[in-house]
């Protein structure tokens, strides 16, 4: 959704990441790799709560997406 993020990936198993690969991201460490289906599923609800919010509250949310300890552009 146009964010980005670095990542660590020391928290992984010996599962191979490669570009293009969905994965499960918190708090700047790689969890897990998911399927695209579960990732498609998680951005469309993502997207709906976002368009379910009021101008204030996503530009509050926008904001401090920007914030992330982590770095992001």
């Amino acid at each position: 959704m146009g964010v980005q993020r670095e990542a660590t990936l020391s928290r992984m198993s010996e599962e191979e990441i490669n570009i293009g690969d969905y994965v499960l991201l918190h708090i700047g460490f790689i969890m897990n790799k998911i399927d695209e289906a579960e990732a498609l599923d998680s951005l469309a609800i993502y997207r709906e709560i976002i368009d379910a919010m009021n101008e204030e509250d996503r530009l509050e949310v926008l904001l401090e997406s920007g914030e992330c300890p982590n770095g992001g552009a």
